[in-house]
């Protein structure tokens, strides 16, 4: 299902890591891939409100948990700059979706980096 949120058609996602060679693309791609399959739960689901938004997202949030281990292996982590691209991100997308009230701590709460 294509997305159809502009504001999220219009959103780098992770731009940050993608200008820092400390991050390696390909790895990268898949956390951006986590956040654009995030986007297309959202429009398929339609959360109706922000227990059923954090569902959502903490599921996303677990896939960045499993994803750490590929930052590793490529001599990468999720670090301070990461952890903050990643939360402003999920932030991005309470956002666009219309749930202003997001916290931004509970919509990644399970996260282990």
């Amino acid at each position: 299902m294509p997305i159809g949120n502009p504001r999220i058609t219009g959103h780098a996602f992770l731009a940050g890591l993608y200008r820092d060679g400390y991050f390696p693309d390909r790895v990268v791609d898949r956390g951006r891939d986590i956040l654009l399959r995030l986007c297309e739960r959202i429009e398929a689901d339609r959360p109706a409100d922000l227990p059923a938004l954090y569902v959502l997202t903490h599921a996303a949030t677990e896939e960045f948990n499993a994803l750490e281990a590929e930052f590793e292996a490529a001599g990468s982590e999720i670090e301070t700059v990461a952890r903050e691209e990643i939360g402003g991100d999920f932030w991005v997308v309470a956002q666009a979706y219309g749930f202003a009230d997001a916290d931004i701590e509970e919509l990644i709460a399970p996260r282990e980096w």
